[in-house]
């Protein structure tokens, strides 16, 4: 059997990986979509939902979390243990990151300060839908949201399949838009058909990645997360037909997503082609055209200096970095730029994306040089607080930089608290440890 050939990088080269996301003709139908749901709410997501087909003519724009219910009693159970062992898990490690978080309460002079993490109160989590429905998504958005106290949460999505509606009732969503893309995002920023959301999570294509990097700042955002990357490292020890299995299983998301490779040597660089073509030829007709789509984009880098091999993936910044090399720890420990990273043969990059708890909506783009995945942390705010008792030596200090940057007014504020004792002649002085 033909192999299934990918590009070969030469040495020094390496594509900018956030090029990836920029696409003016997509950017410019995005900001034209947002415009006119913004201006016109429900006609304007009407009239974009059904001229894209993810609703008929007249037909509603939402669903209540009565209507999801109905959607999760309408699954066999097979399905439903499913999608409750896979919410158990992922609920399980995102109640361990939100018990990893300390409220700070300390001494500063004249009182104390800390800070106290604050849910936001309404998230929006988009559900990817149309060609491949992934109600792994409604759990991997929702679930972490009402672990870190998210009173309302709210989806969108095209075409969502009974199982994803099943799913996000199960998380705890409280209704559901039936419009993806950059009007699903939109609904779900500027509050159409739903509530306003305060921060608006989930992965999706081109249209939705654009639509939340183009409203970031106007709703909190996670980073951005558009088509799934994988980058696998694999020296002697690895397996060319695993490796093939998961960059495959990568590919076959979307024809944007990217599969990458760094091997030791041409020899295991032909095997792994060789295992992509065998494989291909067994996938669905769809599937197979999807992933043929992403290969053609994909590449594979033979550089057998481990030292190139490591500053390589930093550079790239993968969403998903699979480490099938012999002392996988080492490798994670000297890489530092990765939305996930899975250690060693056994660690498919699939378990993450479904059921193993860490959460797999991650930075693309190389944003995983300054971002993190989602997480409890999404949507909670650490917020500082001051309760100071006698501010004087602080009033002091504040009144001198006030004036060294001119600004009288503050130096006036400052000044008005000098001397004024304990509890600033309220008579009454907060416990230790209350927040205030």
């Amino acid at each position: 059997m033909d192999r299934h050939p990918l590009r070969r990088l030469a040495p020094g080269e390496l594509p900018i990986p956030s090029l990836r996301l920029i696409d003016p003709e997509v950017d410019a139908l995005v900001a034209r979509v947002l415009t006119e749901v913004r201006k016109e709410g429900e006609a304007a997501l009407r009239r974009w939902a059904e001229n894209l087909g993810e609703i008929r003519p007249g037909n509603t724009l939402s669903i209540s979390r009565q209507e999801l219910k109905e959607a999760w009693d309408s699954l066999d159970s097979d399905a439903r243990g499913l999608l409750e062992r896979s919410r158990d898990r992922v609920a399980a490690f995102a109640r361990a990151q939100r018990r990893s978080l300390s409220d700070v309460d300390i001494a500063v002079s004249g009182g104390r300060a800390g800070h106290r993490f604050v849910p936001v109160r309404t998230a929006g989590c988009y559900v990817p839908g149309g060609r491949f429905p992934l109600p792994s998504s409604a759990l991997m958005t929702i679930v972490p949201a009402k672990e870190a106290g998210v009173q309302t949460v709210w989806c969108a999505g095209p075409k969502p399949s009974r199982v994803s509606l099943g799913a996000a009732w199960l998380a705890g969503a409280d209704g559901f838009t039936l419009c993806g893309g950059a009007q699903g995002v939109a609904a779900l920023a500027f509050g159409v058909c739903g509530p306003r959301c305060d921060v608006v999570v989930g992965p999706g294509g081109r249209y939705a990645a654009s639509a939340k990097r183009q409203l970031s700042g106007l709703v909190g955002m996670e980073a951005p997360a558009g088509p799934s990357e994988l980058l696998v490292i694999a020296d002697g020890t690895a397996d060319p037909r695993l490796v093939a299995l998961d960059l495959l299983a990568v590919a076959e998301h979307d024809p944007d997503a990217l599969a990458m490779l760094i091997c030791r040597n041409e020899d295991f660089a032909l095997a792994v082609e060789t295992q992509l073509a065998m494989v291909l030829d067994s996938l669905p007709t769809e599937n197979k055209a999807a992933a043929e789509a992403s290969l053609a984009k994909s590449w594979i880098r033979v550089e057998p200096d481990e030292g190139s091999a490591r500053a390589l993936a930093e550079a790239a910044a993968p969403e998903h970095l699979s480490l099938q090399v012999e002392d996988p720890e080492a490798w994670a420990s000297a890489i530092g730029s990765a939305g996930a990273i899975f250690m060693g043969g056994g660690s498919a990059e699939v378990f993450g994306d479904y059921c193993a708890g860490p959460n797999h909506t991650l930075p693309t783009g190389g944003a995983a040089r300054f971002a993190a995945g989602l997480s409890v942390l999404t949507f909670l705010r650490p917020r500082t607080w001051l309760m100071l008792e006698d501010p004087g030596a602080l009033s002091q200090d504040a009144q001198a930089f006030a004036r060294m940057e001119g600004l009288e007014a503050h130096a006036l504020a400052a000044g008005a608290r000098s001397g004024r004792g304990r509890g600033l002649g309220q008579g009454s002085e907060p416990s230790q440890g209350q927040y205030p």
